[in-house]
């Protein structure tokens, strides 16, 4: 993904996926909109170096690929919940019904200034562990186009409750971006029964389609509990290093629960260079405490009418949360920046 019209650097690096791969990286104009246009970005190792005018300034390599994606070093991803699909259990029978919600709730999204969403069978339960009916698949394929067509945001899927194979299916034939996995490696209990992560299977078939599609990937997945003790980094690392997740996902218990502040520092610590994102109960109320420690955030309930994740995406709460997180990203750019040592280049 280009980030400007300059002549790119092909390198070979381990790249995003994990494995090596040539990769477009980086000494590309930045586009218009971008706080640092007029810049270049040169990358090596964990951190890139980002030149304006005389002066260099060191950025965490995360952050360009954060920027080759969402267009921003800390995006905001809204979610998508679609209607009960063909073969639930609450199937209402009009998928014109579903179609004509995603499209409405997408364009508020986007109009609040999202920066990404995903589109989720969340009205889909009580969900199937692992490979869902065709019908699925053929329904969300329909509504990924159909927004697509409304949007020009990056799109992810997420098919509950942990069909990995149907999204990155889904997102590799419409040209959506990122999927998300709930679970990547190990095993949870969960509500459908023991899960087990499939990062052999769904790697290798990323690889089979000749797929560009990101993987972010829940780590100790809301809704769940793992069989053994719990070990927050080694969990991050295995999902990191071993599941080749492109990001990693941190959530509270249940939907709407926000992960604490302890857990968030000590993901992104074990992360290192991969990106973190918040997973859920994030609102304009904590959201400057959540990203302190993450990269990104992943929110819906809070976006909903009135809070409740049964109604539709209200556009005055998607502004406001917006509005919100984009006052403390500012904050905290002008600090890291302030505390960054530049210095001027000979000529």
């Amino acid at each position: 993904m280009s980030l400007g019209r300059a002549t790119p650097t092909v390198v070979k690096q381990r790249g995003l996926g994990g494995f090596p791969h040539q990769r477009l990286l980086l000494a590309q104009r930045l586009p218009e909109g971008d706080t640092r246009r007029g810049q270049f970005i040169t990358c090596k190792s964990l951190r890139c170096v980002v030149r304006s005018g005389n002066h260099i300034e060191s950025v965490k390599k995360k952050d360009v690929d954060l920027y080759q994606l969402f267009k921003t070093r800390r995006p905001i991803i809204g979610v998508v919940h679609l209607l009960p699909l063909p073969t639930s259990p609450r199937w209402g029978g009009s998928l014109k019904t579903v179609i004509d919600r995603a499209e409405q709730e997408a364009v508020a999204l986007a109009s609040g200034g999202i920066d990404g969403i995903i589109i989720e069978n969340f009205f889909d339960a009580p969900f199937t562990k692992n490979q869902v009916d065709p019908a699925v698949v053929s329904a969300m394929t329909i509504v990924v186009q159909r927004i697509q067509n409304l949007v020009t945001l990056p799109i992810g899927l997420n098919v509950l409750r942990n069909d990995g194979t149907s999204a990155i299916a889904i997102a590799s034939c419409t040209g959506a971006q990122f999927i998300r996995v709930n679970v990547l490696t190990g095993v949870m209990a969960t509500d459908q029964g023991l899960i087990e992560g499939e990062a052999h299977k769904l790697l290798r078939y990323r690889r089979e389609l000749g797929s560009e599609v990101k993987i972010l990937a829940d780590v100790l997945v809301k809704h769940a509990r793992p069989l053994g003790s719990v070990n927050l980094n080694t969990a991050v690392q295995d999902t990191i290093e071993r599941g080749l997740a492109d990001a990693v996902i941190l959530s509270g218990w249940a939907t709407g629960d926000p992960p604490n502040s302890e857990d968030l520092e000590l993901a992104s610590r074990a992360a290192k260079s991969t990106p973190v994102f918040v997973g859920s109960g994030a609102s304009w109320d904590n959201i400057a405490t959540l990203m302190q420690a993450a990269d990104g955030v992943i929110v819906s309930s809070s976006l909903k009418r009135h809070g409740n994740r049964d109604q539709t995406i209200d556009p005055i709460r998607v502004s406001q949360f917006v509005e919100a997180a984009r006052r403390n990203f500012n904050s905290n750019s002008k600090n890291q920046t302030e505390s960054v040592t530049s210095f001027k280049l000979h000529s």
